[in-house]
């Protein structure tokens, strides 16, 4: 509900200011033309996800991956880090911490091991892990928009990645590294495996399974992602109609969500007519070596934290002439946001995922780590990418 009065408020500000001329019109018809498409993918991929949960693929997973892992909670967690980066990189980050988290509690504690490396995992790589595709993340979709117009001509999925792989990999690895230190001494314990249970419909279970699998490859195909996310999602609408009508609800749109997008995107267009991207221009540093693009990525990070990863962004982005620095201010707000609840949608979900499964995590240790693993982490992207 707040997220949706914020989100609600935004577009009444954006409103005004288009009312008054504030905003000019054909600037904000230049926006939509960007940001429908956009909206559009967070749509599908939204109902995607939520009937492949209804389905239980993730909670088939989530047992499965306690079987696969031989008693061996090490192994566990290492299951739980290539699920979670498996996820975020092709389903998106918001994905991963509304879906994987409560999934990989209900595994720790089915197998008695403490929940926290698992909880901790899913939130940092649900961010961090968010650099490889543009599906990844929202703010790489909106810069891919932005890279077409600096190299001349269509981005591919596979070109973004062959931009984006080094930073991509190092921004993983360091979280990681982070909590196989902290947890040591959980993850080398061992647990008793259990047989996981029954599917209660293996039919919606093969349908979200194979809707997820052909999406994958759709979304790497070089289509806009709407199109193979809105095939998905239009698939399982279809086979849930057929066999559990009463799932589709209203309340698988995520009308907080897009009104909150919608209203960012509104804000910061408003704030730029006004003069935002030229007084940061003079903060955000110009030229493509490793202290300029670091500069630019300690930018994006700490407006992230202050902010929110999506409006840093928006804010900074008329600051890219180039795609290292592109990558650069990716790495800032994607890799960036891991000290404040606010810093990403992505955290806020997972937060409140973990007090409906109660567990405790205050804000102010995950603030601590984050200070901690957020400057480690852009730094070494951010090398890895001035290297690569």
């Amino acid at each position: 509900m707040k997220t949706a009065l914020i989100g609600a408020g935004l577009l009444g500000v954006g409103a005004v200011a288009l009312a008054t001329g504030i905003l000019p019109a054909d600037e904000a018809v230049a926006l939509w033309d960007r940001v429908w498409p956009v909206l559009l993918f967070v749509l599908a991929m939204t109902i995607v996800t939520e009937l492949a949960d209804e389905a239980g693929l993730f909670d088939w997973l989530a047992q499965h991956a306690s079987t696969w892992a031989h008693g061996r909670s090490w192994l566990l967690w290492l299951i739980v880090v290539a699920l979670a980066t498996v996820c975020t990189i092709f389903l998106s980050l918001d994905t991963t911490a509304v879906l994987l988290t409560p999934v990989v509690i209900v595994m720790a504690r089915h197998v008695g091991i403490s929940p926290l490396p698992f909880a901790l995992t899913t939130v940092w790589l649900a961010n961090t892990a968010s650099m490889l595709l543009p599906v990844s993340n929202l703010t790489n979709l909106l810069a891919v928009s932005k890279l077409e117009q600096i190299v001349g001509h269509p981005v591919s999925p596979l070109e973004f990645a062959t931009l984006t792989w080094a930073p991509a990999i190092a921004a993983i690895v360091v979280p990681v590294a982070v909590i196989a230190v902290l947890h040591r001494r959980s993850l080398v314990t061992r647990y008793v495996i259990e047989r996981p249970e029954r599917v209660a419909d293996p039919t919606l279970l093969i349908a979200s399974a194979v809707a997820v699998l052909i999406l994958i490859p759709g979304l790497l195909s070089g289509l806009p992602v709407w199109i193979p996310a809105c095939v998905a999602a239009v698939t399982l609408l279809i086979a849930f109609a057929v066999s559990r009508p009463a799932v589709l609800r209203l309340g698988l749109v995520p009308w907080p969500l897009l009104l909150l997008v919608a209203g960012l995107f509104l804000v910061l267009e408003t704030a730029h007519a006004l003069g935002l991207g030229d007084a940061l221009a003079a903060v955000a540093g110009t030229g493509d070596d490793p202290l300029s693009l670091l500069q630019l990525a300690g930018l994006g990070a700490g407006g992230a934290n202050v902010a929110n990863n999506l409006p840093a962004y928006l804010a900074l982005e008329p600051s890219v002439d180039s795609p290292a620095r592109m990558i650069a201010l990716l790495i800032g707000v994607n890799v960036g946001p891991l000290v404040t609840p606010w810093a990403s949608l992505a955290t806020l979900l997972w937060h409140d995922r973990l007090k409906a499964m109660g567990v405790e995590f205050t804000w102010s240790r995950y603030a601590i780590l984050g200070l901690v693993v957020a400057p480690l982490a852009v730094v070494a992207a951010t090398a890895a990418l001035a290297v690569r």
